[in-house]
C-alpha cells in the first residue's frame, strides 16, 4: 500500500514537470514577440520625446532672440530718452546762466537806486531837522518840552478815562451782589437764545369788496347783530376801506370769531343760521389749536405728566400777549431759564422747569374770574395734582405769598430774565422815536460830520464824516468824543456802538 502511494506522488512531480517544461515551450515564442514589441515602443517613444525635445528647444532659441531684440530697441529708446534729456537740461542750464548774469545786472542797478535813495534820505533828513529848528524857534520851546506838554495832555486825559472806568467797574459791582449771580443769568440766556418777541393779536378781518360790509350788517343789522350775540364780540365795521374790525377784551373768543368771520366771507351765504354753525366749527378748530399748542410747549420745555385740563389751559396763552410778548413763548422761555439755573444751582430741575412753565397760567383765565394771575395759576394748578413746590413757585414768583423753595426763587428770576430782556417786550414807540433822534443829533453836532444814521433799534450808530476835515487819527478821537457825549446826556439799557466811517475817494478824468 505505502508503495502504490509512493508511485502515485512519483507519477504526479513526473507529471508537473512535464507540463511545466510544455507550457515554458509553448508560451516562449509569445513572450519573445511581446518583448520586442515592448522595445519598439519604446525607441519610437524615445524618438518622439528626442524630436520634441529639439522643438521646444528651437521654439526657445526664437523667443529668446524676439525677447532680446526687444530689449535692444527699449535700451536704445531709453538712451533716445536721456539724451534728450541731457540736452533739455543742458539749455535750462544756458538759461539759468542768463537769468544769473541778468540779476547780477539788476542787483548793480539796485545797488545804484539804493544809494541814490540814501543820498534823498539824508537830504530829508536834514531838511526835517533844519525845519524842527526853525519849529522851535517858533514855538519857543523844544522838542523836549513840546513832548512833554503832549504827554501831561495825555496823561491827563488818561487819568479821566481810568476815573470814569473805575467808576463803572464800582457802579457793576454795586448792582451786582454776587459775581456767580451774573454769571448764572448771563449762562442761561445764552443757552435760551430764543428769538425776540413783538407779537401782537391780530383783529382786523380784510374783506375782498367793499360791498361786503353791507351782507355782514344784513337787513336792519340782524347779521351783525346775530354774529355778535353768538360769537360774544363786538364787530366794528367803520370807514376802514375793505376791513372791519373784531373787538373783544377775551382774545380766544376774538380768534374764534375773526375765523368764523372769515369763513363767512368766504362762503357768501351770510344769514344767522350759517352764523351760529361756523362759529361753533371755528370754536371747534380754536379749541384744537388750542389743545396741540400747549402739548406743543409742553414738549418744547420738557415737562411730562400734566393733566390734560392743565395743557389746555396753558394753550390758551397762545392767544395772550403782555406789552407785545407772547405769553406762551414766555413760558417756554422762562421752563428752558428755570432748568439751566437750576442745573447750575443744584436745585430740583424738572420741579424748576413745571414751574417756570405754568408761572403764568392765571393769566389764561384772569380775565374771567377775580384775583391776581398768580393766585388763579396755582389754585387752577392744585386742583389737578400739581406737587406743592410747583404751586408754590407759581404763587410766589410776584411775592403774594412766601417762597418757600429754592426753584420758587429760579422761577422768579427766569420770569425776570424773560421778560426784561432786550426785545423780549416793546417799548413806547414815542420814546423809541425820541431815543433814536436824540442819538442822531448828538452825532451830527460834532465838526466834520456828514451824516448819522441809528440802526438796530438805536443800540448802534454810525456816522460818515467828511474826509477833507476828518484824517484816521480824528476819526478815532471823534468816535471816542461822541461817545463820552453819550454817557453823558442819555440814560439807556445795555451798550451802544459808535462807528465813525471815514471814506477817501479818489476822481480823475480821461480827455
Amino acid at each position: 500500500m505505502q508503495q502504490l502511494l509512493i508511485g502515485i506522488v512519483a507519477g504526479l512531480l513526473i507529471g508537473g514537470v512535464v507540463a511545466a517544461v510544455a507550457v515554458y515551450f509553448i508560451t516562449r515564442p509569445k513572450t519573445e514577440q511581446a518583448y520586442a514589441t515592448l522595445q519598439r515602443e519604446t525607441e519610437e517613444r524615445k524618438a518622439a520625446a528626442e524630436k520634441e525635445a529639439e522643438n521646444i528647444h528651437n521654439i526657445a532659441l526664437r523667443e529668446s532672440k524676439q525677447i532680446r531684440s526687444e530689449a535692444e530697441k527699449v535700451i536704445e529708446r531709453r538712451y533716445q530718452d536721456l539724451s534728450r534729456t541731457e540736452e533739455r537740461i543742458d539749455r535750462r542750464g544756458e538759461k539759468l546762466d542768463g537769468q544769473a548774469k541778468k540779476l547780477e545786472q539788476r542787483e548793480k542797478i539796485l545797488n545804484k537806486r539804493q544809494s541814490r535813495l540814501d543820498r534823498r534820505q539824508n537830504e530829508l533828513d536834514q531838511i526835517t531837522h533844519e525845519h524842527r529848528q526853525q519849529l522851535e524857534k517858533v514855538a519857543s520851546m523844544s522838542t523836549e518840552e513840546a513832548k512833554r506838554v503832549l504827554l501831561d495832555d495825555v496823561e491827563k486825559e488818561s487819568r479821566q478815562d481810568m476815573a470814569r472806568i473805575m467808576r463803572e467797574v464800582e457802579d457793576e459791582a454795586r448792582e451786582m451782589a454776587e459775581v456767580k449771580a451774573r454769571k448764572l443769568v448771563a449762562m442761561a440766556i445764552q443757552r435760551v437764545a430764543s428769538d425776540q418777541v413783538a407779537e401782537i393779536t391780530v383783529s382786523v378781518v380784510p374783506l375782498p369788496k367793499e360791498e361786503m360790509k353791507g351782507r355782514i350788517i344784513g337787513r336792519n343789522g340782524r347779521n351783525i347783530r346775530a354774529f355778535e350775540q353768538a360769537a360774544g364780540v363786538d364787530i366794528v365795521v367803520d370807514d376802514t376801506p375793505e376791513a372791519v374790525t373784531v373787538s373783544s377784551f377775551d382774545s380766544v373768543r376774538r380768534e374764534v370769531a375773526r375765523r368764523a368771520l372769515e369763513k363767512l366771507i368766504t362762503d357768501g351765504r351770510i344769514h344767522p343760521a350759517r352764523i351760529e354753525k361756523l362759529i361753533k366749527d371755528a370754536q371747534k378748530e380754536v379749541n384744537q389749536v388750542i389743545k396741540e399748542a400747549g402739548e406743543q410747549a409742553a414738549y418744547e420745555a420738557n415737562v411730562h405728566g400734566l393733566h390734560p385740563q392743565i395743557t389746555q389751559m396753558l394753550g390758551r396763552l397762545k392767544y395772550r400777549t403782555s406789552y407785545g410778548q407772547n405769553q406762551l413763548h414766555h413760558a417756554v422761555e422762562a421752563a428752558k431759564i428755570s432748568a439751566v439755573l437750576a442745573a447750575e444751582l443744584g436745585a430740583n430741575v424738572e420741579i424748576a422747569k413745571m414751574g417756570g412753565l405754568l408761572h403764568d397760567l392765571g393769566k389764561a383765565m384772569d380775565h374771567e374770574q377775580e384775583g391776581t394771575h398768580a393766585m388763579l395759576g396755582a389754585e387752577f394748578a392744585k386742583r389737578f395734582r400739581v406737587p406743592p413746590t410747583v404751586v408754590n413757585a407759581i404763587a410766589s414768583h410776584h411775592h403774594e405769598v412766601e417762597q418757600e423753595t429754592v426753584e420758587a426763587i429760579i422761577v422768579e428770576a427766569a420770569d425776570a430774565i424773560s421778560g426784561a430782556r432786550p426785545g423780549a417786550r416793546r417799548e413806547s414807540l414815542e420814546n423809541y422815536i425820541k431815543r433814536v433822534r436824540t442819538l442822531e443829533e448828538i452825532a451830527a453836532s460834532f465838526p466834520g460830520v456828514d451824516s448819522a444814521y441809528a440802526l438796530q433799534a438805536g443800540r448802534e450808530i454810525r456816522i460818515l464824516v467828511k474826509p477833507g476835515k476828518i484824517d484816521d487819527l480824528g476819526a478815532m478821537r471823534l468816535s471816542k468824543d461822541i461817545s463820552k457825549s453819550i454817557e453823558d446826556s442819555m440814560q439807556y439799557p445795555g451798550q451802544i456802538q459808535v462807528t465813525v466811517i471815514r471814506e477817501t475817494r479818489a476822481v480823475g478824468f480821461a480827455k
